[in-house]
């Protein structure tokens, strides 16, 4: 007979739903431990920013349950495209064959990425983008006689995944530690930090001089090196650290002379999240390789696509017999039912003209936080691109000394502001603001009056005078 480990489900305050939730299911990102005190709120539907438990409480979304909502949940247009598509074809072998939401998202997906990326491979979550464009790169170079091309290049408090070879690009030490072992070898270069900027530079004035280790690196390392992987403008899971487009810029200028590959990993900031549809725009800079996922689908289903050069695709494409075939591939690939939704999120952004309305929502994000946090004692920085919004929390204004990682500061807020009705998903000791594109005035300064109450409240339980 099989028995429970967890110790919840002898817990007498606990709802029958989450009861059978803590007998079988192991939750992501967590310490299932917590669970003993904090159990999960058992949703059972949501509406545009809300999202309603079992026992009538609702909690503003204001992370887009992890970034990947923008229309708002339940979203009619998007539901009845799906009911639509569902009703003729759900999903069809991608070898061999093909489907119309496919071949029409895939046009749709050229037009509006960087210039030169013309082809489109198809996957289903962010990981795996990024696993298929270190692997095209990597074969890429085998098959083009370059046999010294080998490795990559990532950068500190990089964030792209938590497969293996995602990891291995990655360098947020809470995902990466205990893997170590199994990750390849990564070049790894010093990334831009702006709040803590060594040269005492502000984001919105300088050149990027912090380009120079990026160059020292690749001079040194260039004979080896197949690509270099960054996210475009902010580096989300390490705690939405921003940096200018400059950076890319200088950036590609490198990969160019160098004869490198250019991965823009694009699936956390892409489809408008920072005022332009992909971030990459903001700088004008065309990458070999971009990564796109989460909001393509605008929370509804999983997809994920890489969109790459003629030059890439070529090196593969041959008779048969030499083997050069792309042999990467998942059961889902192409899935008929996503690439319908992805279609009507970009035609969404076209009829409503999602673009200008996520420019004056970040307009909004900006001024709320500031009439609420501007003299708050541990605000270290509040920063933004589009709209995502960041506050850092430090214990030394002045140092800009960070709070120790054991103090859970962004967990004890979390809780608090859940309490309240706002879902938060603090990064350490940065709270963030994420929400669908469709948040009202009143909504935002819903979110925006917890988040500060929540914040406070846990400073004074410590003592804070504020």
């Amino acid at each position: 007979m099989k028995h429970s480990t967890t110790s919840l489900i002898t817990n007498n305050t606990l709802t029958t739903l989450q009861e059978r939730d803590l007998r079988h299911i192991w939750h992501p990102c967590s310490q299932m431990k917590d669970y003993e005190q904090f159990p999960p709120k058992v949703i059972q539907k949501a509406q545009g920013v809300w999202l309603y438990d079992d026992a009538g409480n609702r909690y503003l979304d204001a992370v887009s349950s992890w970034w990947v909502n923008l229309f708002g949940h339940a979203n009619e247009r998007l539901a009845n495209v799906l009911a639509e598509q569902a009703h003729s074809l759900e999903h069809v072998i991608f070898a061999n064959f093909t489907h119309e939401p496919a071949i029409e998202l895939a046009e749709r997906l050229v037009r509006m990425t960087p210039e030169g990326l013309e082809k489109v491979f198809f996957a289903d979550n962010g990981s795996s983008a990024v696993e298929i464009a270190l692997k095209m790169s990597f074969q890429y170079r085998a098959q083009t006689g370059q046999t010294r091309k080998t490795r990559f290049l990532a950068f500190t408090n990089a964030y792209h995944g938590e497969t293996i070879g995602a990891l291995s690009v990655s360098n947020v030490e809470l995902y990466n530690k205990v893997f170590r072992p199994l990750m390849f070898d990564t070049i790894r270069s010093q990334g831009p930090d702006c709040y803590r900027c060594p040269f005492g530079k502000q984001r919105d004035t300088c050149e990027a001089p912090c380009i120079q280790a990026v160059e020292q690196d690749i001079i040194a390392q260039h004979e080896e090196l197949t690509a270099v992987i960054i996210e475009p403008l902010i580096q989300c899971a390490s705690g939405m650290n921003m940096y200018p487009p400059v950076f890319l810029e200088k950036l590609e200028a490198l990969c160019k002379q160098y004869d490198i590959h250019l991965i823009a990993d694009e699936v956390a900031v892409g489809f408008g999240r920072t005022g332009t549809v992909f971030a990459c725009e903001q700088a004008a800079i065309q990458p070999d390789f971009i990564c796109l996922s989460k909001g393509i689908t605008g929370g509804f289903l999983p997809l994920s696509v890489v969109v790459t050069t003629n030059e890439v695709y070529d090196a593969f494409y041959d008779d048969y017999q030499t083997l050069k075939a792309f042999l990467h591939s998942h059961s889902y690939t192409g899935n008929t039912l996503a690439c319908r939704v992805a279609q009507e999120v970009l035609t969404i952004f076209e009829d409503e003209h999602y673009i200008e309305i996520v420019q004056q929502q970040a307009r909004r994000l900006r001024e709320g936080v500031i009439k609420r946090f501007k003299d708050f004692p541990y605000l270290g920085e509040f920063r933004q691109t589009g709209m995502v919004g960041a506050i850092e929390l430090v214990k030394n204004t002045r140092t800009k000394e960070p709070f120790a990682s054991d103090e859970r500061i962004g967990y004890e807020i979390y809780k608090r502001a859940l309490e309240k009705g706002v879902l938060l998903r603090p990064l350490g000791s940065i709270i963030y603001f994420m929400p669908p594109y469709i948040i009202s005035e009143d909504e935002m300064n819903f979110m925006l009056d917890v988040a500060y109450e929540a914040t406070c409240d846990y400073f004074k339980e410590r003592g804070a005078s504020l």
